[in-house]
């Protein structure tokens, strides 16, 4: 009886150390989601940093803007790294997400650019503009054309909140072509295929634009509410890996990689 009793005993014991070692292993481990550049990059640096803490970075690149959050919200992955709150607050809306915010990380200014013309005030009458087929970044689009005076909205409608519906004055008839998604836009701009293109600064990092040198007009990141952030299931921000993943990406180190290697086509978030 006393041998059963001590061989049941080890039985227990190695079932619960193998669980304690799974489950530790686990929370050692942040799989993350990441768009290519410079979401992956950043993360690339991070890994370190994060080896120093005990944890060890998966980076799952993604390509597009569906796929992460969709990922995120089924619990494939820990976190995701490639949106702005005005898109995570759409997507939630729209799919019905149970993700939030963990924290900002950096802003990548939108810039436009043009084969053709050297300002927006350059543009013809009748103009078309390609952007992507984001819904919540119409509103990111328009405010280029409202601080150049070419475009009014409605009144009381804030231009990270609007559409091409509220536009109430359009002095050049500028068209918006928003059929395609964000990625093909830098090819659309290479093949001379409109007046002017607005593409996100991580696809013209992909695609070597700088947005500071290449563009006609670049992004203000002051007051800018399109900060890049880490999105995690709602619920998780405060676990202790993504308390970790954050510190790692607010420090000196992550911030000092970010301003030097883009030279200001990203910014750390303030």
């Amino acid at each position: 009886m006393k041998k059963l009793f001590s061989l049941a005993s080890v039985l227990v014991l190695a079932l619960v150390l193998a669980a304690c070692g799974n489950g530790g292993g686990k929370d050692k481990t942040i799989t993350v989601g990441a768009s290519p550049a410079p979401h992956a990059e950043i993360l690339e640096k991070a890994k370190p940093l994060l080896e120093d803490k005990g944890y060890n970075l998966k980076i799952k690149t993604i390509n597009d803007y569906t796929t992460p959050n969709k990922l995120l919200n089924k619990g494939e992955l820990d976190a995701n790294f490639f949106q702005h709150t005005p898109y995570l607050k759409t997507d939630k809306k729209d799919k019905g997400y149970k993700i939030e915010s963990a924290g900002n990380v950096h802003l990548e200014p939108m810039a436009v650019y043009s084969k053709k013309y050297k300002s927006l005030k350059d543009l013809p009458k009748g103009a078309t503009i390609y952007v992507s087929n984001n819904p919540a970044e119409e509103g990111r689009f328009l405010k280029f054309f409202v601080d150049e005076g070419l475009i009014k909205l409605k009144k009381g409608v804030k231009p990270e909140d609007a559409t091409f519906k509220d536009i109430t004055e359009n002095k050049k008839d500028i068209k918006f072509n928003n059929k395609q998604s964000a990625e093909y836009l830098p090819k659309i701009y290479q093949n001379q295929k409109a007046d002017a293109v607005i593409i996100n600064s991580n696809f013209a990092i992909d695609q070597k634009l700088s947005p500071q040198k290449d563009s006609i007009v670049v992004e203000k990141s002051k007051d800018n509410p399109y900060a890049n952030l880490i999105a995690v299931k709602e619920g998780h921000k405060d676990d202790k890996k993504i308390k970790a993943l954050m510190e790692v990406l607010h420090s000196k180190e992550i911030k000092d990689y970010i301003n030097k290697k883009y030279d200001g086509a990203v910014v750390p978030a303030k």
